[in-house]
């Protein structure tokens, strides 16, 4: 029973993983419901689930499941336990939350893009996820964790797409990154933002006190003396020579006489 159980659960993800590329690790959104059935059933996720699905998970909730939670009380706290060692997952319901199904609803979303299963024991949810082509539902029967076959909305869906007039958010995907590889799609460069200047104060260099210009090691440190120049008085050499010669004609006139 249990091969025959994992022979389906590959059937079924082999269908999502070419159709709606789905891969590894799945991200498994539990709800309440869900996670009460495996407390009741003594189901270890984090060790059964990888098995199950011959792949690595990752179990996930989202906020507004913690709140409700936390709203209904002590009959759902071991099942609040188990909700809060899963990953968060950020949601839009940032101020007002939202009932658990609700905000799983809105997870999955424009094509489900980012693979999320939804695993739930809500009937009135699985019915709206369902609906929703390309979502893999997980649920509890028998103390067993089962993968569902796909809806006849996504078979419709896949036929659809097969027959092209429908394309799946994969297909969309594959086909734009062919075009960018090729060359047919410009890709848009993000633009860069201006920075706006601020006021600014004055400049730090005009702060600064001017340094003193070093003086080139050749140059000696102490100042050099300037030499004077001796200037002859050529006036006073004359004058003084005029009276030496008087006396040496008078000293002549002398010894004649």
């Amino acid at each position: 029973m249990k091969i025959t159980r994992q022979k389906h659960a590959k059937k079924h993800l082999g269908f999502f993983r070419y159709n709606f590329g789905v891969r590894e690790p799945y991200q498994l959104l539990l709800d309440g419901t869900f996670c009460q059935a495996a407390l009741r059933g003594r189901i270890q996720l984090r060790e059964q689930l990888p098995r199950y699905l011959m792949g690595e998970t990752q179990l996930c909730t989202t906020r507004c499941v913690l709140k409700e939670l936390e709203s209904l009380g002590k009959e759902l706290y071991g099942a609040k336990l188990i909700a809060q060692r899963c990953q968060v997952r950020s949601c839009s319901h940032f101020k007002d939350a939202v009932s658990g199904a609700e905000c799983l609803l809105s997870m999955i979303e424009d094509g489900n893009p980012h693979h999320f299963f939804v695993a739930t024991q809500d009937q009135n949810l699985s019915l709206q996820v369902k609906k929703k082509p390309g979502v893999p539902l997980l649920f509890i029967i028998q103390n067993t964790v089962v993968l569902d076959k796909p809806s006849p909305k996504t078979i419709a869906f896949v036929k659809a797409t097969e027959s092209g007039h429908l394309f799946s958010v994969h297909q969309k995907q594959n086909i734009k990154k062919l075009k960018e590889e090729q060359g047919l799609v410009k890709t848009s460069e993000p633009k860069k933002k201006r920075k706006r200047k601020g006021v600014s104060g004055p400049n730090p260099l005009s702060c600064l006190k001017k340094k003193k210009k070093v003086q080139d090691s050749n140059q000696s440190s102490a100042p050099e003396k300037k030499r004077r120049k001796r200037i002859r008085n050529r006036n006073r050499i004359k004058a003084l020579s005029v009276p030496s010669v008087r006396q040496s004609e008078e000293v002549q006139s002398n010894s004649v006489h």
